[in-house]
């Protein structure tokens, strides 16, 4: 029987000719990659260790890795693994040739242009951010190790009961068979088949979300006359999830709106080095919140996730990192990376769908682009046909694209209200989408607001990177995600503040401040209570804003979220009760100089805050003058009258990609060519109209519209 060894620590690392010794999980961006630093460290760094001789056939097993990773034992070179987000496995048997063995693990997360992702609004982290094991005493008979980073035994379960397995063996000879057994969740044997790659559970009990996620257990024994010489097992559930583009989603036939946030896999200072620890708090958080089901955007995430969601309940979206910039030269690492992602990963529960592309229109929808994610969209068909597939569109994808006739569901990733219009954008959207495809299941796959801590305005904004304004901004998304029924989902963008190298603004460098709750974890901003009060049914009260307590003297609205149906409110002499649901506004509560104490009650359940009046605006809850901020009022009207002073579409290509924001703005998605002399000599005498309105371009209004509204809030 093999044995496995964890090999996690006391590893050398050496980066930039520096030594030091780290445990893994371990990487070398954890403070650099969310420092706002757009020369954080991508490149080589290398991890070395004396491993011993093992016994019998031995494996390397290395959980992640980002992004480019070369094995060399004793100076041989064992392989080479591309993609930053998977598990995959080297045979070391033959280069183990002493009874210690140098072992050196070249990583490299600089881009490449045959690695996806190449470009895109998170930080690569480098290192070998996951486990690493040691498989050895490996039997010559034995479920594949081999087979794009899975255990080699495969389960699809039906809901009738009927249970689906297939097995790679290595070695195989006579005399080998397979024993699969099915145990229900106390481990006693429901179903059981020598060799027949189908079985049967009589009355099976449903995995039923978080209302009963009820998993069994695949047993897969390998036997040599009789005797067992290899094992596997895998969790799984018997359920059904279907869509239909008018009544939205199914499991197991009852209808489920999908309540769902995105999830990045980093914290604040480690990084995507991640433990069992940091996974659980983050899926405690997202179930306080009410949230159903989980996107965990943008590329395949720890294992041990996936299981956790299976034994909470989530329904999970996973996908690969077909992001942002395509090219026909990474087509081979897509189509790897999602066979990895999906064999891999296929027994979980949890997941209804495989996400094949995230915003992959971003230059351009041309036949090529079409040609590659249909041909993804084909192979996870093939590789597994009991799930649908689906992909996340931006809003300048056109509604009538082809790329939306591609996969089985549809999401579309929306800023209205933030990056352009205001969020009455989405109300004007959503008809003209189902107009154009009225048979395409849709979802939001993402949508959001920054809110930077520390910024509060009695009115908030747009663009202003307030608490307050994120808190409008996705009551209007949630009152409109829940008025339209047809709609199977929604994503919120995103449920943590995440590490973003390439960003600097709103006062706050190398951070994507989007999350309902900070990096760290510790806070839980005013969004993430409205939320709670749609989706939770914990009763509860939260005063929003209540952390800022310097208010200036006088009347103030306040508003209270709560999943309770009335609510009362007090301060000094002011006393009011609201009947609803949801978001209690108190107009009008007085202020005074000095202290204030503000008190909403509801049945036994009660919470206060403390307020201090003052006469000046404290300006340290304002943007600071001269942050960097690529957001502003983007609803200026279309038809205002042009500032000189300002870019426009009347201007040159070559002038608008010469100004230092824009440059800044399309450079992490464009790269060197908004700098480069030919470029702008060949867009010196072109203006940017011409080029919106060519018909080979093909941008909507709404594209054009958003182009030129926001040329008029930059300055020249």
């Amino acid at each position: 029987m093999k044995k496995i060894e964890q090999l996690n620590e006391n590893w050398i690392f050496e980066k930039k000719g520096e030594k030091e010794t780290v445990d893994l999980p371990h990487t070398w961006n954890g403070i650099d990659g969310q420092g706002g630093d757009i020369t954080y460290y991508m490149g080589k760094c290398t991890y070395t260790k004396i491993i011993g001789k093992y016994s019998g056939t031995v494996y390397l097993e290395l959980a992640g890795v980002n992004n480019r990773c070369k094995v060399t034992i004793n100076g041989r070179e064992v392989g080479v693994h591309k993609g930053g987000y998977s598990t995959f496995r080297f045979n070391i048997t033959g280069f183990l040739t002493s009874p210690k063995n140098f072992l050196e693990i070249e990583v490299n997360n600089s881009t490449e242009k045959t690695i996806y992702p190449e470009t895109a609004d998170f930080t690569f982290y480098g290192g070998i951010y996951r486990y690493a094991k040691i498989i050895y005493d490996i039997p010559d008979e034995h479920f594949s190790l081999d087979d794009f980073g899975s255990k080699g035994v495969y389960v699809t379960a039906k809901v009738n009961g009927d249970v689906y397995v297939k097995s790679i063996i290595t070695g195989y000879k006579t005399g080998v068979s397979v024993l699969y057994e099915v145990l229900d969740k106390d481990g006693k044997v429901a179903a059981s088949a020598g060799d027949k790659q189908k079985l049967h559970v009589n009355d099976p009990i449903l995995w039923n979300g978080l209302e009963n996620p009820y998993l069994y257990t695949l047993r897969a024994t390998l036997l040599k006359d009789g005797n067992e010489i290899d094992k596997a097992e895998l969790k799984f559930g018997f359920r059904e999830v279907k869509f239909d583009a008018d009544k939205g989603c199914f499991l197991n036939g009852n209808h489920i709106k999908l309540k769902g946030v995105s999830r990045h896999q980093d914290r604040e200072n480690i990084g995507n080095a991640l433990t069992l620890k940091e996974h659980e708090e983050d899926l405690a958080i997202i179930k306080e919140l009410g949230a159903n089901s989980i996107r965990l955007a943008h590329y395949q995430q720890a294992e041990e996730f996936y299981s956790l969601c299976d034994e909470i309940g989530f329904l999970v979206w996973a996908e690969v990192p077909v992001i942002s910039r395509f090219s026909a030269k990474k087509q081979d690492n897509a189509l790897s990376q999602l066979e990895e992602l999906i064999k891999q990963n296929m027994h979980h529960a949890s997941i209804f769908c495989w996400g094949v592309e995230n915003e992959i229109s971003m230059q351009g929808d041309t036949p090529r682009l079409v040609e590659a994610i249909s041909e993804l969209n084909a192979y996870a068909h093939i590789l597994d046909p009991s799930r649908p597939t689906t992909c996340a569109q931006l809003t300048m994808c056109g509604v009538e694209s082809k790329l939306n006739q591609i996969t089985d569901i549809l999401g579309y990733n929306h800023y209205f209200g933030w990056y352009a219009k205001t969020c009455e954008g989405l109300d004007e959207w959503l008809p003209k989408f189902r107009k154009a495809n009225p048979n395409r299941p849709l979802c939001l796959s993402e949508y959001g607001a920054e809110a930077v801590i520390g910024y509060y305005n009695d009115a908030p904004y747009q663009g202003d990177y307030s608490e307050g304004y994120q808190s409008l901004f996705h009551e209007h998304y949630l009152n409109t995600i829940n008025a339209t029924e047809w709609l199977w989902g929604s994503y919120v963008w995103n449920m943590f503040d995440f590490g973003s190298a390439i960003r600097n603004e709103g006062g706050v460098k190398g951070r994507n401040n989007k999350g309902l709750v900070t990096i760290d974890r510790k806070t839980r901003k005013d969004s993430f209570y409205l939320y709670k009060a749609y989706w939770s049914d914990e009763r509860f009260l939260h005063i929003e804003g209540s952390r800022y307590k310097l208010r200036t003297v006088g009347a103030h609205n306040v508003r209270v979220t709560s999943s309770c149906k009335s609510v009362t409110l007090t301060c000094g002499g002011y006393k009011k009760t609201i009947r609803g649901e949801h978001v209690f506004t108190f107009k009008d509560v007085p202020f005074v100089k000095g202290e204030n104490v503000v008190t909403v009650s509801s049945g036994n359940i009660k919470e206060s805050a403390v307020f201090e009046g003052v006469e000046e605006y404290p300006k340290e809850y304002s943007l600071p003058e001269g942050s960097s901020s690529m957001v502003r009022n983007w609803f200026v009207p279309a038809e205002n009258e042009k500032d000189p002073n300002y870019l426009s579409e009347d201007d040159y290509i070559a002038d608008i990609l010469s100004n230092k924001e824009i440059q800044a703005m399309v450079k992490g998605f464009a790269g060197n060519i908004v700098t480069n002399p030919l470029v702008l000599a060949i867009t010196k005498r072109i203006k940017l109209k011409t080029v919106l309105n060519l018909k080979v371009v093909g941008l909507n209004d709404d594209i054009k519209d958003m182009v030129t509204q926001y040329l008029r809030t930059v300055k020249k």
